[in-house]
């Protein structure tokens, strides 16, 4: 009898706080979605000039000046549903024309194009329609692949960046090794009725409590970045009785410095996405899986991190298996036709809107990757005279400030 009193007053006491745990949750999604969806947003396009001299580094300082950190009071996080300022930096093919797109919120105008211009004087911005919304799946008529780009390692560890490319040292431009072109290069490939969209998707990364909704606090990345420069530290120790003494590898040594070179810098939450598109009659799968994350290859580092596959929209080898065997069945091959309809539109949706951050870990929605102004430099940046798509929207003139003799 004293045990089902005890669990009893368990329930009694528990009860409440999960169902006002639960009713916090809920409240602050609420929130956010109606703060997010409350805001007016723009598309900038961006139009290079055909020289560019400057290196990553300028496009590095701009994204420290987009690192804003959201809500600084209660009442912002617990009653506006205040959130931190999301931007999607997006590389664009339609037929083989590429084009460089910013979305952001329309207040956040003025400051993107002066910090571009800060750097990049010579580039053109305009505002323009949102691609996205002249574009309708039709599953009858055009075929589509979809996924979220995914880390091979841990967070803590980083892409290999300009640095390693030496890009930061501004060489001639024969010399140059830019890891972008491989990207604008596949983007330029395309075939007229092809389309591909990448986004990337970004948010301040910073340390979470109570004061940004959460009952959990959720620690900065820079304590993971110090525990695993720990542990490769303690891996190495070597030496005889009670002296060890720390004695790494040349890539261990490597892979410290890319860590410590990266606890320096800000951080940005991030999601990648890329799509496929193409009427079924010209639909070329090699473009779409092959295509898309082979050209982000060579951000990849055998010692450090790298970019893989993640969430796609397919079926894959064992959904086709299973309709090669039983597609004899009407009704599974259609159910089966129905629910990768379902997806593909799904995922276009997320991308149209540019939604990621506020229900992580939700389909196509994965938790987001961490990434420094560095590597967000590396994988979006103006390239020079080295990127020679011949498709790439650049401006045909160059700026120059008007003479100081003229009379007035």
């Amino acid at each position: 009898m004293s045990v089902l009193y005890s669990l009893y007053i368990l329930l009694i006491f528990f009860i409440p706080i999960l169902l006002g745990h639960h009713l916090m949750v809920n409240w602050m999604k609420y929130l956010r979605r109606k703060s997010f969806f409350s805001q007016q947003y723009i598309v900038l396009e961006l139009f290079l000039p055909k020289e560019i001299t400057r290196s990553p580094v300028g496009m590095e300082i701009f994204f420290t000046a987009l690192h804003q950190t959201g809500a600084a009071s209660y009442h912002e996080t617990y009653v506006q549903g205040k959130i931190r300022p999301t931007f999607s930096l997006e590389l664009v093919s339609d037929g083989g024309k590429v084009h460089f797109y910013i979305w952001a919120r329309k207040n956040w105008r003025n400051n993107i194009e002066a910090q571009i211009y800060a750097q990049y004087p010579n580039v053109e911005i305009k505002e323009v329609d949102d691609y996205t919304k002249s574009f309708f799946h039709d599953p009858e008529k055009n075929a589509m692949w979809g996924t979220t780009f995914a880390y091979s390692k841990p967070n803590p560890y980083p892409l290999k960046t300009y640095i390693d490319y030496g890009l930061d040292k501004d060489p001639k431009e024969e010399f140059k090794i830019d890891p972008m072109t491989s990207v604008l290069e596949y983007l330029g490939s395309l075939k007229q009725g092809e389309k591909v969209w990448i986004q990337i998707i970004i948010q301040a990364h910073k340390k979470e409590g109570k004061q940004e909704g959460r009952l959990v606090e959720r620690p900065d990345w820079k304590d993971a970045i110090t525990a695993e420069i720990k542990k490769i530290r303690e891996k190495t120790l070597g030496g005889t009785g009670d002296i060890k003494l720390p004695n790494p590898t040349r890539g261990e040594s490597d892979v410290i410095a890319a860590l410590e070179r990266s606890y320096s810098k800000l951080a940005f939450e991030v999601v990648i996405r890329g799509i496929y598109m193409a009427d079924r009659d010209i639909f070329n799968a090699n473009m779409s899986l092959a295509g898309l994350i082979g050209s982000f290859r060579q951000y990849n580092s055998l010692n450090m991190n790298g970019i893989k596959l993640g969430k796609f929209t397919d079926f894959g080898d064992t959904g086709k298996d299973i309709i090669s065997l039983f597609g004899w069945i009407t009704p599974l091959r259609t159910m089966m036709r129905e629910m990768r309809d379902e997806m593909e539109v799904t995922f276009l949706n997320l991308y149209k809107q540019r939604y990621a951050f506020l229900d992580p870990r939700s389909e196509y929605n994965p938790a987001p990757l961490i990434m420094t102004t560095e590597e967000l430099a590396t994988i979006y940046h103006f390239p020079g005279q080295v990127a020679t798509t011949p498709t790439m929207a650049r401006t045909s003139s160059k700026k120059a400030e008007p003479p100081p003799n003229l009379p007035i």
